[in-house]
């Protein structure tokens, strides 16, 4: 037979010849991916004899690939599954098999062609066990270590009170507190306004802590403690070379630092009228100029500012700009003195009393009645930051058990509480546990009236759960009383 060279004949047998070309590249690349694989992989037909293996996996089973080849797959591996799998259809994913006295993890995957089972590719995932725990010990060490960083990190710049760490059951206090954490998830800027000690900056936290900024930074500035002349570069950092004595590479401010969380200016009625209006400019425009920058920066920073003392006074006085004033009230958050929640007193007590016996070592079992009495009716000035110095003073002079009246600083003595009322009789022999459930009792009394009845804002009111609150009704009868008032 002829073939002509351009008949038909022999275009199909040079479309033939390309075919088996690709082919026969196809399988060799196979090949070649096959027996460099890390991995150990065996491949058995739908009767369970094995068609190809790797030498990584004929290694493992301690034959030479060669050997192998042709035979059954039960001749050659131990404890197989391969040959069921091929029966089954069902794939084996992360099976624990012993092989030569090893514990290894396998993958068996049966080949599916038109409904039937034609091959089962067996895979070893890791040749022993151990592999796996050492390499899940080495990532649990690194994720540890990351957390641990992340810890570091967060305790260096992040909020460290929320609001249930700020304590009382005053009403007063808590209307505060629910607003707190409403104004939390916006952000607004919020002044905290507030006599020295009543713990403005726990409020601070608690509000960054509530906030979607949570976990971001938190960074804290003294504008008291700041020279004036440093009060740009501190706030708003600054480029290399901007001035002498700079550092090298410049530095960032601490608007810088706060990026993506917040800011909180205590005491911000002792910033200059100069930087009063580069923070204005900050409020509106949302960017800041570092000292030597060439142009203006983006700031993503939520603003909480503090005062003890009244800005409107000040504004008045032409010591506080009252636009810069306005920027700030956008929500005020008054925090109240302590002698108006002479309620949450004895809460207060048991709670420093327990952080200054972790911090001084110093054991106590509390007040005598007296003691506790007369704080309860002294008027604080200082508020919770004196009430702490007067327990920690006390620790240090006590002789015995508990902290007596004599322990007390001798200028508290002759204080007293003028014009309020004294929630506890002068006679005063109750215990300190009678003392706290007579502020609570009172407390859920107010809530109640306050919300006209209805337990379940009261509750909410008080920060508690409805069972917890439900409890402590019939603990103390309030139904019963309420009825009679």
């Amino acid at each position: 037979m002829i073939i002509n060279r351009d008949g038909w004949v022999h275009k199909l047998l040079r479309s033939l010849t390309q075919q088996i070309r690709r082919t026969d590249k196809e399988l060799a690349l196979f090949r070649t991916a096959l027996e460099h694989a890390y991995e150990g992989i065996i491949i058995v037909d739908k009767d369970g004899f094995i068609q190809t293996v790797n030498d990584t996996y004929a290694s493992f089973v301690g034959q030479e690939v060669d050997q192998i080849i042709g035979k059954h797959v039960t001749e050659v591996v131990e404890n197989t599954r391969m040959h069921i799998v091929a029966k089954t259809g069902q794939a084996e994913i992360a099976d624990v098999q012993s092989i030569n006295g090893h514990q290894m993890i396998a993958h068996r995957i049966p080949v599916v062609v038109d409904g039937e089972v034609i091959a089962v590719v067996g895979k070893i995932m890791f040749q022993d066990i151990d592999e796996l725990f050492a390499m899940n010990s080495k990532f649990s060490k690194l994720y540890k270590e990351i957390d641990n960083y992340k810890g570091e990190v967060h305790r260096r710049v992040g909020a460290k009170y929320s609001f249930d760490q700020i304590i009382g059951v005053s009403p007063i206090l808590e209307r505060v507190k629910t607003l707190g954490k409403r104004v939390a998830k916006s952000d607004t800027t919020v002044l905290l306004k507030g006599e020295s000690g009543t713990g403005k900056e726990l409020f601070a936290h608690a509000i960054h802590r509530e906030s979607m900024r949570s976990n971001g930074p938190f960074i804290r500035v003294n504008c008291a403690a700041i020279p004036e002349t440093l009060f740009e570069s501190e706030l708003f950092g600054y480029k290399e070379g901007s001035f002498t004595g700079a550092k090298r590479s410049g530095k960032k401010g601490k608007f810088a630092l706060a990026f993506n969380g917040t800011i909180f200016l205590d005491e911000i009625s002792e910033m200059p009228l100069s930087m009063q209006v580069k923070l204005l400019r900050v409020l509106q425009e949302k960017e800041i100029e570092p000292v030597g920058a060439d142009s203006p920066e983006p700031i993503d920073v939520r603003i909480i500012a503090a005062s003890n003392k009244d800005l409107e006074e000040l504004v008045e006085k032409g010591q506080f700009r009252e636009d810069l004033y306005y920027r700030l009230n956008v929500l005020m958050l008054e925090i109240p003195p302590l002698r108006e929640r002479a309620e949450d007193i004895p809460l207060l007590i048991n709670h420093l009393l327990s952080q200054l016996r972790s911090e001084t070592g110093i054991q106590v079992e509390g007040l005598e009645d007296s003691a506790l009495h007369h704080l309860v009716n002294y008027p604080f000035p200082g508020n919770i930051r004196e009430l702490r110095n007067i327990l920690e003073r006390s620790l240090y002079v006590k002789e015995g058990n508990e902290i007596t009246l004599e322990d007390l600083p001798p200028t508290l003595l002759g204080s007293s509480r003028k014009g309020k009322r004294e929630i506890h009789n002068t006679s005063f022999s109750r215990s300190l546990q009678d003392v706290l459930e007579d502020a609570e009792r009172e407390a859920i009394l107010e809530a109640l009236g306050k919300e006209r009845g209805n337990k379940l804002a009261a509750a909410k009111r008080l920060g508690i759960s409805k069972s917890s609150f439900y409890a402590k009704i019939e603990k103390y009868q309030i139904e019963e009383e309420k009825g009679h008032r």
